[in-house]
């Protein structure tokens, strides 16, 4: 991925794992398996209780950004293609079909567990809260 001012990365050799600011990925063009250009990401959305990235909301749709919706799409779909400077996201197309959207003014409650866990399901993965053992914060 190509850095703004005031990132930070490693290269993923040896074990390590890219570290990168929300704003590079504000904004980035999201590409399927094929290549074909599928929206961008418009946010990225935190669970601070457990410091992880919930989702990503992926806008595509409309002409000229009239009639976008956006998509909470759980983070584990998108990878990260440096060599190419692209962000590819693994889901069929049918899923994206058929994905639970909702309008640009009108969010969900993006806090709901239950909502979250229709969205993670929707695409085939496992609440990440399910998985994980939580750490208390002192």
């Amino acid at each position: 991925m190509a850095m703004r001012p005031g990132t930070t990365g490693t290269t993923g050799v040896g074990g390590q794992t890219n570290v990168l600011s929300a704003n590079t990925l504000i904004g980035k063009n999201i590409y399927n398996l094929e290549g074909d250009k599928l929206g961008e990401i418009k946010d990225v959305m935190l669970d601070v209780d457990l410091g992880r990235v919930a989702y990503a909301v992926l806008s595509f749709g409309g002409f000229l950004g009239m009639g976008d919706k956006l998509f909470a799409i759980p983070f584990e779909a998108f990878r990260l293609d440096p060599a190419d400077d692209r962000i590819i996201l693994n889901v069929p197309k049918e899923t994206l079909k058929n994905a639970p959207g909702f309008e640009k003014d009108r969010w969900p409650s993006t806090a709901d567990r239950t909502w979250a866990t229709q969205i993670h399901k929707h695409y085939g993965y496992q609440p990440y809260w399910e998985t994980e053992r939580t750490i208390p914060r002192a």
